[in-house]
């Protein structure tokens, strides 16, 4: 018996203003080639992508980055608050990657082959207190 599996091909999110084939063009454009195709796509629609990207974990700095492209009243006119926060996040500067300190080198530890005195052990509780079991 053989299975039928659908290969209508990937499904459209509905909550995603572009088509999969511009998503996909913008997903894989690099840096250089990037600011001219969100330059094709329409403020309102590109605010919208920019908002609909930074959503995506996954793809949530390409949302920031669709949003330096965007003005902020657009952003908050298509996300609210939401918007607002996208713009100034797009706008931030990089953190500056953390420059390696030496660590002070860890003291030597004493070691010694001959071991340690027995620990003398106490089961606990008031009646115990004062008795030992080595």
């Amino acid at each position: 018996m053989t299975q039928s599996h659908p290969t209508s091909g990937p499904v459209a999110d509905p909550a995603c203003p572009v088509s999969l084939d511009l998503l996909g063009e913008v997903y894989r454009a690099d840096a250089d080639d990037l600011p001219e195709l969100l330059a094709t796509i329409a403020e309102p629609t590109r605010s919208k992508l920019a908002v609909y990207l930074y959503g995506k974990s996954h793809m949530h700095q390409l949302g920031l980055t669709v949003a330096r492209a965007c003005e902020r009243d657009d952003l908050v006119r298509v996300a609210g608050e939401i918007g607002s926060v996208v713009y100034g996040q797009s706008r931030m500067k990089p953190a500056r990657p953390a420059v390696p300190t030496e660590a002070a080198p860890a003291p030597a530890r004493k070691i010694s082959l001959a071991g340690s005195p027995p620990k003398k052990i106490s089961l606990g509780g008031s009646a115990a207190k004062g008795r030992s079991f080595d």
